[in-house]
């Protein structure tokens, strides 16, 4: 990981970038799981993005170590808040309309007094989004454990995803209690569109059946 961040800081290319590691599980646990890692990197364009995939050490190394690597390109369609004090996500307007697959991603820096209650809620919103049989593939990674947390979730179109997020189970209760009770100090909310993905996770890609996503679980 510690290499992994002099690559980037040497590559004219790249925009924003973030490593991150994972949780056990399906990710949504504050307890590390060391055999699951991820990179996020934004490009001036999908050409540049495929080479710098291809070509850049970095990736050839971490590719090279793995048992297991997916990636996915994407487009991003909206985005508000900030990561780091900064927009890393430049969107473009949705033609897709209300079909085809979205990518939705949240990140939020937790405020020291509220990480209690944020991770009392977290299992049963990971219970639920794992039954749920619209999700196509979910994890949650993070930059620092139990501080800074991502969640990245695959949906077959915005409906799904939206009746997941806004309804009355515990998904939708802990956003209530985010606004009433302020537990974030930063937090980013961003939606894309697919390009293309590349690999294997569980030994297929994600998009590839949406009503039999593959476990995301790593042991």
């Amino acid at each position: 990981m510690g290499a992994a961040r002099l690559s980037f800081m040497r590559m004219p290319e790249v925009g924003f970038w973030k490593l991150c590691g994972s949780g056990t599980g399906e990710g949504f646990t504050p307890k590390p799981n060391t055999r699951v890692w991820a990179i996020l990197a934004t490009w001036p364009d999908a050409e540049t993005a495929r080479r710098s995939l291809a070509e850049a050490p970095v990736y050839r190394r971490w590719r090279n170590r793995s048992s297991e690597c997916w990636t996915v390109l994407l487009r991003p369609v909206s985005a508000r808040g900030a990561w780091a004090g900064v927009t890393p996500f430049e969107a473009t307007p949705d033609t897709g309309g209300s079909t085809g697959p979205i990518v939705a991603l949240t990140r939020a820096t937790l405020r020291l007094s509220t990480l209690l209650r944020f991770w009392g809620r977290v299992p049963n919103i990971s219970a639920v989004i794992g039954q749920d049989p619209n999700v196509m593939f979910k994890i949650g990674i993070g930059e620092v454990p139990l501080l800074h947390q991502v969640t990245f979730s695959v949906w077959p179109d915005p409906d799904s995803m939206a009746r997941f997020a806004r309804g009355n189970g515990p998904h939708g209760q802990a956003i209530a209690a985010v606004r009433r009770e302020g537990w974030f100090r930063e937090e980013l909310y961003a939606r894309f569109r697919i390009i293309e993905d590349q690999g294997t996770w569980a030994g297929q890609s994600p998009l590839a059946h949406p009503k039999n996503p593959p476990k995301t679980e790593v042991a």
